[in-house]
């Protein structure tokens, strides 16, 4: 898949801390039914990638990504993984946009950033962190000058701003994990899960 094809599916990506293996497959199948495919699984905790494997081998319907991805090195390792995406907090200099066999969504926070990675090839980018990288004026701002450049804006998005982005033409979709609560996973409530991803799924994009 494309990126854009994976970026449209749904107008939330799941930015997903995942501590301990037997919750992966659960809570990846709980968000799918909830109606939020595209699941990104960040390589934050010593368990990440084999949740992002359970979750790619058991989860039906699932489109997985890997996040937190750093270097070209990891970008690589994804493919071997059977991940559909990357993502990246910010640009990975030795890693143009036709780089390697899976796509990259790559931060960026700055006209500058956004420049760099366009030179790189890249049109589709995460404003990261959007609460602290200008939010929703940002992107507004970076509309006119930057016309190729669409966003999945992550950090400090929630259910009550989500609408706010989702509503700006440059923005595709946006990440965020409020959809996936560490309570709610820690106490293993799918169903809550199920609910929270099901009125996240409702959220309208820009036409």
């Amino acid at each position: 898949m494309t990126l854009d094809e994976i970026l449209t599916l749904a107008p939330v990506v799941p930015v997903l801390v995942v501590d301990d293996i037997e919750h992966a497959v659960p809570l990846g199948r709980a968000l799918v039914a909830g109606g939020l495919s595209v699941l990104e699984i960040t390589l934050r905790t010593p368990v990440a990638l084999e949740c992002a494997r359970r979750m790619i081998g058991e989860v039906e319907g699932a489109v997985v990504g890997l996040g937190t991805v750093l270097d070209h090195k990891t970008r690589e390792a994804a493919a071997d993984l059977g991940a559909a995406f990357c993502v990246s907090p910010g640009l990975i200099a030795d890693s143009p946009a036709d780089g390697a066999a899976v796509p990259l969504l790559p931060g960026i926070a700055t006209a500058t950033e956004l420049m760099a990675g366009l030179a790189l090839g890249y049109e589709r980018f995460k404003l990261f962190p959007a609460n602290v990288a200008g939010g929703v004026d940002a992107l507004k701002a970076f509309a006119s000058p930057f016309q190729a450049a669409k966003f999945c804006p992550t950090g400090g998005i929630n259910a009550a701003n989500a609408r706010d982005y989702l509503a700006l033409p440059n923005v595709i979709c946006v990440g965020g994990s409020w959809v996936a609560p560490p309570d709610a996973v820690r106490a293993g409530d799918w169903d809550r899960i199920t609910a929270l991803a099901r009125e996240a799924a409702g959220l309208r994009r820009a036409a």
